[in-house]
């Protein structure tokens, strides 16, 4: 063979290695420009015929008689290679069916923020109390399932409970666009809540997240909050974390776990989906839509659940309601961006409870910046709980929060 021939047939060799590289290059860059997926997918498959065509037509000019035929069928053979590879990868549905919702007599808040959010109300009994309780979850965008013990425990007392999804999560509304998921938007949403039920006041219950959303409502509206709950606190302010850390429930799983979440990650469509959320989350939601990327989520909740616990390895059974993972990623990188609350609170003196359990994963330094930050916050340790102190320690759990709010002595803890 000549070295014509040698020279030839490594052109056409290398148009076939850089096919799929070719396509997903396009195909990001398209994104980037603000693309629509069906033009991206366009563009990469055209980039690729493109450089085949021309890379084979100069190799088959060195290497054989009959170039046309040759550009032709290596053209359309790698082009036909990259439509099924992309097609049985990248395009290839997760395949995640949604766990049933449980039953629950749900209504529905359409808000002037444009929110629409889905709530239950328990009325109080008895005597009612003038000032509501709102609990607000976790995640961003893991609702528990409605109404729990603790909100039974209230309206005994005459407290009305309204436990509401945030929006991304639950059965409340997910957005089009995902870059509307940001504090402020849960912000705005919370005080229109309060309009929404005519309360001069709120008592708000928050845990983890919430409880972050709690602090950052309360420096935002010092004077419509009555009393809080801070239950296994988040950052009070995440850019304070960002380079030291919170402490991270991942550092806790088990080799099972870590196999399991492995498995869950792997797929090549996914691989693409984080590529686009750095590039565009919108494009992102447009391969990977809620439907089918909130299910995963589920399973990678109820798989890594028993790591927030004092006992890893031991199973953790949660009611739980359709996490949000798009309210999840866009609200928690939001969180990086939004003003310090910390000075506003220091001049807030409204009652708030902090419980921090005695294994929570996160750092115990952010359960004392709460502490620190509010004068009129009381801080307490639960023993033997982790991160959900309401599954581990739920009868004291219970206790210390109604105590709280009803005015009467802490519950005694070692």
């Amino acid at each position: 063979m000549t070295l014509k021939r040698i020279a030839g047939w490594s052109l056409v060799t290398i148009a076939v290695l850089l096919a799929i590289p070719l396509a997903a290059l396009s195909f990001v860059l398209t994104v980037a420009a603000g693309a629509p997926i069906p033009v991206a997918m366009a563009s990469g498959l055209i980039a690729t015929m493109s450089c085949c065509a021309a890379l084979t037509g100069l190799g088959a000019r060195l290497a054989v008689r009959r170039r046309r035929l040759l550009t032709l069928l290596v053209t359309g053979g790698v082009t036909t290679a990259v439509v099924i590879t992309s097609a049985l990868t990248i395009f290839r549905p997760l395949g995640y069916a949604p766990t049933p919702l449980p039953s629950q007599a749900t209504r529905y808040w359409d808000l002037p923020t444009g929110s629409r959010i889905a709530y239950t109300f328990t009325p109080g009994m008895g005597r009612r109390s003038p000032t509501p309780v709102v609990r607000l979850h976790g995640g961003p965008g893991t609702p528990g399932a409605g109404p729990d013990e603790l909100d039974r425990e209230l309206t005994a007392r005459g407290f009305d409970v309204y436990t509401y999804d945030q929006l991304g999560s639950g059965r409340s509304q997910r957005l089009a666009d995902p870059t509307g998921y940001t504090v402020a938007r849960q912000l705005a949403d919370l005080e229109a809540v309060r309009r929404e039920i005519n309360a001069a006041r709120l008592i708000l219950v928050g845990s983890s997240w919430g409880a972050t959303l709690g602090a950052q409502y309360m420096a935002a509206h010092p004077a419509n909050v009555a009393k809080v709950v801070f239950t296994s606190p988040g950052a009070l302010w995440a850019p304070a974390w960002e380079k030291k850390g919170e402490g991270d429930i991942w550092d806790r799983l088990t080799p099972a776990q870590r196999e399991r979440m492995d498995e869950l990650e792997a797929s090549p469509r996914l691989i693409a989906w984080s590529v686009l959320m750095g590039v565009s989350p919108r494009a992102a939601h447009s391969l990977v839509p809620d439907g089918e990327i909130d299910p995963l989520f589920d399973e990678l909740l109820s798989t890594v659940g028993s790591a927030a616990t004092c006992d890893p390895g031991r199973p953790l059974h949660e009611a739980s309601s359709r996490a949000g993972f798009y309210a999840n990623q866009l609200t928690s990188d939001d969180a990086l961006k939004v003003p310090d609350p910390r000075p506003a609170l220091r001049a807030n003196r409204t009652p708030a409870l902090i419980l921090r359990g005695q294994c929570d994963y996160k750092r115990p330094e952010i359960a004392g910046d709460y502490r620190d930050a509010l004068p009129g916050a009381t801080l307490l340790q639960i023993p033997n709980a982790g991160h959900v102190i309401e599954a581990e320690q739920p009868a004291l759990y219970r206790a210390a929060v109604i105590a709280f709010l009803t005015g009467r002595p802490l519950p005694r803890v070692a």
